[in-house]
């Protein structure tokens, strides 16, 4: 049994409506199999209507590049063929190294028809690059030119140089008008390889690069296809409905939510320049973008919302935006507040991670249930542990059709080595999420397991302080972490963003202290910074917060002894104690470092290590 998606979606805008979508088994729901057949049911429906709308910069907003369905196909039928003439099959994997622009949408799901695409950040380090493209087995890469990113060019240069990569290929800019060579005589009509089928493998995405090597995880056509209708499945939405897509395609969302979702219901999508929420052009005239190309929904993360929040709409008819998505990190009261009060736009939580594919959870603009993520997404499951009762804080473990095959290990001759690595146990991903189900099934998250404080044996959320710092008016941003302490063990200390520095650090502690559910999360110290550290996707990453504050409690009991500087760039906290010229012995302050359990290098300016 199939089903004619364009006709036969769901009604899905309120909880209740689960258990009627999910009457009929997703197997007969008539979902495309993998990207390409996707594709070309969309361009078979809607073949002129238009598929991408690509901004070459914020500047030029009223000079996109546009492509019907249609065009589409055709060009991702013309870099398939290119990609096959140079040896990629099936089980090959071509990397991509490039900001968004026109080409890469292409290039996207051009890879992922001839083999597999492992999408990278171009702004990670060099040897990082390196290691994941020696890691996805990528002997050919689609990189950036010159004019569209310089570094990721010569990043694709040099991997040439090293024989890691057998072929570059090198996009444009959107709205280039000269010809790309390397699709010269391919046909646009057909593809000459084998397609790929639902079990194949289509995508492997890092999941953050912030240090060392990013873990890569897999995803097959079937993870992204079912993820992506679970996430169209939207009565919110239609298919004249326009969706702005701002984030790099080198993240999950970015392709999941605002490219095969969209093409599920024949939806424009307007993409941003190549600096995405990055580029500080794209503020000023947003709320004109938003009224010139009708759009009905976007997606982003809390940082961007809180900028939106200041921009003036300024008479922008913006009437068209009938609500936007947030996720990646934890939506702070006073941002939502302040971003639906200036634009009368509801956001719309969300919740999910690269593991799962990308969305397991969503909110409803109807059902407001402050604290929470949502319902879990139709066919995905979710428990607290072994199936802990409402109320109770565990571990967030999902299971359904989303939940990814493992992590790329490497490639032999026999194929990919792909493995869990311990997080998918009989169906079930553990998300490395604490948090609660309550009542209705709605999802609250609590904070993560490995960022627990355990101050003298007693187990702190450092949610409980970042949510009482975050319902400060002046707080943008809140990251709580355990400081080493000689007696506790450990001891909360957090870090903030604020809307204007009109509040001190004193009075930010003794607000955190006055709202903070119990006593021994109150923190010690509550520091302000201009920006808090994220992961290359744009999710919060704490390890250089715990290194500051390791540094800083070193720092004072070694006052009159040493330097100490603290360092997050191995994975791990690495502090390093460097004697104050005229001291030679070691022993008391590898006493004084001992009353933390610290792990610790000490230099001596005479004889190096110690």
């Amino acid at each position: 049994m199939t089903t004619d998606l364009c006709v036969g979606w769901p009604r899905y805008d309120h909880p209740d409506d689960l258990a009627a979508i999910e009457a009929t088994p997703l197997a007969e729901r008539g979902l495309p199999g993998t990207s390409y057949d996707l594709l070309r049911r969309a361009a078979g429906q809607w073949p002129e209507r238009t598929a991408v709308t690509v901004l070459p910069d914020a500047a030029s907003w009223r000079s996109p590049t546009s492509r019907t369905y249609a065009d589409l196909l055709a060009d991702v039928h013309r870099m398939a063929n290119a990609l096959h003439r140079l040896g990629v099959r099936r089980h090959d994997t071509v990397a991509l190294l490039a900001p968004n622009c026109d080409e890469l949408i292409t290039a996207l799901l051009a890879a992922q028809l001839a083999g597999i695409v492992t999408p990278v950040n171009p702004a990670l380090a060099r040897d990082h690059v390196t290691e994941l493209i020696r890691r996805a087995g990528a002997r050919v890469i689609v990189t950036a030119s010159k004019e569209l990113d310089p570094e990721a060019y010569e990043t694709g240069a040099e991997l040439a140089r090293q024989g890691l990569v057998d072929h570059v290929l090198v996009l444009r800019p959107t709205g280039a008008v000269d010809r790309n060579d390397a699709l010269a005589g391919c046909p646009d009509d057909r593809f000459l390889g084998e397609p790929p089928t639902s079990t194949d493998l289509a995508s492997f995405f890092h999941t953050g690069g912030t240090t060392g090597a990013p873990k890569l995880a897999a995803h097959t056509h079937a993870n992204e296809i079912t993820d992506a209708w679970m996430i169209a499945a939207n009565s919110v939405l239609d298919q004249d409905s326009v969706v702005f897509a701002a984030l790099p395609l080198f993240h999950v969302n970015a392709l999941v939510v605002t490219l095969l979702a969209p093409l599920l219901r024949g939806q424009q999508v307007v993409w941003a320049g190549p600096l995405g929420y990055r580029d500080p052009a794209l503020y000023g005239d947003f709320w004109r973008i938003v009224e010139h190309y009708r759009i009905a929904t976007m997606s982003a993360v809390p940082t961007v919302y809180a900028v939106l929040a200041a921009c003036p709409v300024d008479g922008a008819d913006i009437g068209s935006m009938r609500c936007a998505m947030v996720g990646a990190s934890a939506l702070p009261d006073g941002v939502r507040t302040a971003f639906e009060t200036a634009t009368g736009i509801p956001l719309l939580e969300g919740y999910g991670l690269t593991e799962a594919t990308c969305a397991s959870a969503r909110g409803f603009l109807d059902v407001r249930r402050p604290g929470s993520v949502g319902q879990r997404l139709p066919y995905q499951h979710i428990r607290i542990g072994h199936g802990l009762p409402p109320g109770e804080i565990g571990p967030v473990l999902i299971s359904g059709p989303a939940v990814f095959p493992g992590y790329v290990e490497g490639k032999g001759a026999d194929g990919f080595r792909i493995s869990s690595q311990g997080k998918v146990t009989d169906g079930w991903l553990d998300t490395g999420d604490l948090g609660y189900l309550d009542e209705d099934g709605f999802l609250h998250l609590t904070g993560r397991a490995k960022d627990l404080i355990i101050r003298g044996g007693h187990n702190i959320d450092p949610r409980v302080i970042e949510d009482a710092l975050l319902a400060h008016p002046a707080v943008t941003g809140a990251q709580a972490v355990g400081q080493p302490d000689r007696r506790a063990g450990e001891i909360p200390v957090a870090y903030v963003t604020l809307a204007d520095g009109t509040v001190g650090e004193d009075e930010l502690r003794a607000w955190a202290a006055a709202h903070v559910s119990e006593a021994a999360a109150a923190p010690k110290a509550v520091r302000v910074l201009d920006a808090l550290p994220v992961t290359a996707v744009g999710k919060p990453y704490k390890l250089p917060l715990r290194a500051d504050a390791t540094r800083r409690v070193l720092a004072e009991v070694l006052d009159d002894l040493a330097e100490v500087g603290a360092d997050a760039g191995s994975g791990t906290v690495t502090v390093t104690v460097t004697l104050r010229a005229g001291i030679t012995d070691t022993a008391e302050v590898q006493r004084r470092v001992g009353e933390f359990a610290v792990p610790c290098r000490i230099v001596t300016r005479d004889r190096g290590d110690d």
